[in-house]
């Protein structure tokens, strides 16, 4: 059972004011959600197979095909730093 406290916790952590009137519609609100879930879940629904793709769309996959190779030197000139053949970029911590 939800209670109009919990809602008024989880607004809380969520740094969210509530009204008192949409406290009580979320109340009712969330009741009724968990109340449908508890349902869902006294389904069988052992001989159900899984559906993860009802379109029946696949990937299409292509080749990576290297079409113009620059320079090493080139790229690193295009750098704003480099050092020892490599783009040189600052500490993140």
């Amino acid at each position: 059972m939800v209670t109009k406290s919990d809602v008024a916790y989880l607004a809380a952590l969520s740094k969210i004011a509530l009204s008192e009137e949409e406290l009580n519609s979320l109340t009712v609100d969330l009741e009724n959600i968990f109340g449908y879930i508890e349902q869902l879940s006294e389904l069988d629904t052992s001989k159900v197979e899984p559906t993860y793709q009802v379109t029946g769309l696949k990937n299409v996959w292509r080749e990576d095909v290297i079409e113009e190779q620059i320079p090493r030197e080139k790229l690193l000139a295009l750098t704003p730093d480099a050092e020892n053949n490599q783009v040189k970029v600052p500490k993140v911590l």
